[in-house]
């Protein structure tokens, strides 16, 4: 049985076609066929509201099995975690992996559908790992935002990649060892 990746898209006009899919086509590539990675495109990518990319975020994670990986990139990782933060799933997760995302809260972007919370890592999915990416050549999410991702889960697992952009440079290798290793 495969094991089943959902990746969450940033947002902006064609993220999902013509910048993401780049990193779900390396993902797929790094992990094999052992891995079933599902990539919907999120409403309204051009202007991601959180009210409704959370709700197709649930019916995404409806669809999955215990033991699945949840990815977010970017804006789709920030609204991924919140989301998590703000209603625990019903299924038993793998993994939580944040690449490049904005940290909303002190110290990062403000927004106007977000409620940043003080305790955002005690808020998440129990015995659940989180995996941080960070490239130090981001031009969209400040490199800085990793480190209020950090202390705001304590115990997340932090990589903070030199010479990498926004995209990673569309390479997800780091991202998908990670993901074997969990199995």
């Amino acid at each position: 049985m495969k094991k089943q990746v959902l990746f969450i898209q940033g947002g902006g006009a064609g993220t999902h076609d013509e910048w993401d899919n780049k990193l779900v086509d390396s993902l797929r590539r790094e992990l094999g066929p052992g891995y079933d990675v599902r990539y919907p495109r999120m409403p309204d990518e051009a202007d991601p509201g959180y009210a409704i990319w959370k709700a197709a975020l649930v019916e995404e994670i409806a669809r999955l099995e215990d033991g699945a990986i949840l990815m977010g990139h970017s804006v789709g990782g920030t609204i991924l975690i919140n989301a998590l933060a703000e209603a625990r799933p019903s299924r038993k997760l793998a993994g939580v992996f944040l690449i490049a995302a904005p940290f909303v809260g002190a110290g990062g972007w403000p927004s106007e559908d977000i409620d940043p919370t003080a305790d955002l890592g005690a808020r998440l999915p129990p015995k659940t790992p989180i995996y941080l990416y960070h490239g130090s050549e981001d031009d969209t999410a400040p490199f800085a935002h990793v480190d209020l991702y950090e202390r705001a889960i304590p115990g997340a697992i932090v990589h903070r990649l030199h010479g990498r952009d926004h995209q990673l440079n569309d390479d997800l290798a780091e991202v998908a060892a990670d993901v074997r290793a969990l199995a």
